[in-house]
């Protein structure tokens, strides 16, 4: 699932050389963390997220196929993630700090 992920994501980006993903392995549920340089970061969302939301579909049926769970989350360059897993929810809310308003 790991090479699957970074194949597509490599396939989309300016800079593949800068695509890192990382395996962090539970009893039944895989989160794969996405580093990747800032400029590509909305390549990979696309518009309105349909791009993310495509990824993470295919990653859940893959997933599922092994009896687990997949999350893909996308760290941003400063340690901020982009939540979300296999786009079965909401992302989580930013801090109020963050939010704009």
């Amino acid at each position: 699932m790991k090479a699957f992920i970074e194949y597509v994501v490599k396939a989309l980006v300016d800079n593949p050389a800068e695509v890192n993903v990382t395996e962090v392995d539970g009893e039944r549920v895989v989160v794969f963390e996405l580093r990747l340089n800032q400029a590509d970061v909305g390549k990979v969302i696309g518009k309105s997220g349909r791009t993310i939301t495509a990824i993470r579909t295919l990653l859940t049926s893959a997933a599922a196929k092994q009896g687990k769970r997949a999350m893909l989350e996308i760290i941003e360059p400063g340690g901020r993630r982009s939540a979300g897993s296999s786009g079965d929810g909401p992302a989580a809310e930013p801090p109020a700090d963050e939010r704009a308003g």
